[in-house]
């Protein structure tokens, strides 16, 4: 704990170094430059939106400079880059931004998002502006919009005959691959089951040796490693609708006029709009490509196991860190 508040105090100190020099400097419209650093590829669907959408929509004042594949920053420390005014944007998640403030942690948990539209209007929905404002004050870094990555599943190798997913009950005694850390291992033993930690490179043969009986990831994934040669069923739990943030730094914020500020800002839910509508029509094309292969795709109990698993985060170290009361406000903004 010592070392974080340490690291953050450090931070705002630059952030406040840089916010006093970028309001100093005059600005040139015709001179300025966003750079973007993400560990995506150019292909990425974030990448495709921020090159498509956004770059052009800035394009009158300043030139959009991307770097991929973590060419330019490595991948975590993107916006720290930002708060030293090295970097002007990234695509960040929740998860990075819990490392520096631990109540971002809420919109990383199980059944807290519902689907994209639901990200949408918490993003938008005042009970962010605190979250938001801390990362301005305290980091440097302003979020403009929020990203649609897509759903996870639960998919498993045994037939619907054998087990049918329903409620979380029915997950009893199931042998859940899941990502090694503590958050993820307690996703999936919130969600009933047996979470099994393993690399992901071995997932396709763990799965068709039984070693493990499932996994969860979003249909893109299913695909790209084709996972349904090995599963016969995925029951389409949506317990984690991944998000990222698009970052931008405070200091060119503020260095901005009114009218750029508002061109960055339409820029920037545009982008995230289109990757959005792109990323759910891929994830509806790859269910029917799924289900070609003979993988029965169904729909469970989701208020079954919204319920569920949101009481296991109830009370826990896990939700320690969560606003009191922001759960609530937050579950009330769902459909």
């Amino acid at each position: 704990m010592i070392t974080k508040f340490t690291r953050r105090a450090a931070l705002t100190a630059i952030v406040a170094a840089g916010m006093v020099a970028g309001t100093a400097m005059p600005s040139f419209a015709a001179d300025m430059e966003f750079t973007l650093a993400t560990s995506g590829s150019e292909s990425d669907q974030r990448s495709a939106a921020m090159a498509e959408v956004f770059a052009p929509m800035i394009a009158s004042f300043a030139d959009y400079k991307p770097g991929y594949n973590g060419t330019l920053f490595a991948q975590g420390t993107e916006l720290e880059a930002i708060s030293r005014g090295n970097l002007t944007m990234s695509i960040a998640s929740a998860q990075e931004l819990a490392q520096f403030f631990p109540e971002f942690s809420i919109f990383a948990t199980g059944y807290v998002h519902q689907d994209a539209a639901h990200q949408v209007r918490v993003f938008n929905n005042p009970l962010m502006d605190p979250f938001k404002q801390k990362v301005e004050d305290e980091l440097g870094v302003k979020l403009l919009s929020v990203m649609y990555l897509g759903r996870r599943h639960v998919n498993l190798r045994q037939t619907r005959e054998e087990v049918n997913v329903r409620t979380p009950a029915d997950l009893k005694g199931i042998n859940l691959r899941m990502p090694g850390t503590d958050a993820w291992q307690f996703l999936g033993a919130a969600l009933g089951a047996s979470p099994t930690p393993l690399a992901f490179s071995e997932v396709y043969t763990a799965l068709s040796t039984g070693a493990v009986d499932g996994q969860d990831n979003p249909l893109p994934t299913v695909v790209d490693k084709k996972f349904y040669e090995v599963t016969k069923q995925i029951a389409m739990t949506a317990h984690l609708v991944d998000l990222n943030y698009i970052a931008f730094s405070k200091a060119t914020w503020d260095s901005l006029s009114a009218d750029q500020k508002m061109t960055v800002q339409r820029a920037a839910d545009a982008a995230a709009a289109y990757g959005r509508l792109k990323q759910l029509d891929k994830e509806n094309s790859l269910a029917d490509f799924i289900r070609s292969q003979g993988v029965e795709i169904y729909t469970p109990d989701l208020a079954a196991f919204r319920t569920h698993v949101q009481a296991q985060y109830v009370g826990s170290e896990a939700a320690a860190s969560w606003p009191e009361g922001v759960l609530e406000e937050i579950n009330a903004l769902g459909n």
